[in-house]
C-alpha cells in the first residue's frame, strides 16, 4: 500500500506530475490553456474565501478549527496553481524564491516587522 502524501515526505515535482497525469488520463489538457486554468484558479480561491465572508479575524480562525471544511478548497487552489505551472513550464520553487527575494527588498525586516502596510507605504 502507498504511504499517504504529506508536505515533509512529498516535493513540488511529485504534485505536479501527479496533477499532470491525473489531466493526461482523462483528455483534459485540451481544456487547460493558461486563461482557463488562471480563471480556475480564481473560481477555486473565491470558493475558499466564501468560508470567510463576513467573519471576524476571530472568527475565521474557528473555521479553520474544523479543516475540513476548507481542506478541499484548498486541495482545488493548489491543484489549479500546480497545473497552471504544468502549462506554463514554471518552475514553482524558482519563481517562489525570485518573488520571496523580491520581497524581501520592498519589505525590509526593519521597517515592516509587526506592520500591515503596503511596501510604498512604509
Amino acid at each position: 500500500m502507498n504511504e499517504p502524501l504529506t508536505d515533509v515526505t512529498t516535493t513540488i515535482a511529485e504534485l505536479k506530475n501527479r496533477v499532470l497525469a491525473f489531466a493526461r488520463e482523462r483528455d483534459w489538457e485540451q481544456f487547460h490553456a493558461p486563461k482557463n486554468l488562471s480563471m480556475a484558479l480564481a473560481a477555486e480561491a473565491g470558493e475558499l474565501m466564501e468560508h470567510f465572508l463576513w467573519s471576524t479575524p476571530e472568527a475565521s480562525r474557528a473555521v479553520v478549527d474544523d479543516p475540513a471544511k476548507i481542506a478541499e478548497e484548498l486541495a482545488d487552489v493548489v491543484i489549479y496553481a500546480l497545473e497552471f505551472a504544468n502549462v506554463t513550464g514554471l518552475d514553482v520553487a524558482a519563481v517562489i524564491e525570485a518573488k520571496m527575494k523580491a520581497n524581501a527588498v520592498k519589505y525590509p525586516v526593519e521597517k515592516a516587522k509587526g506592520r500591515a502596510k503596503k511596501y510604498t507605504e512604509l
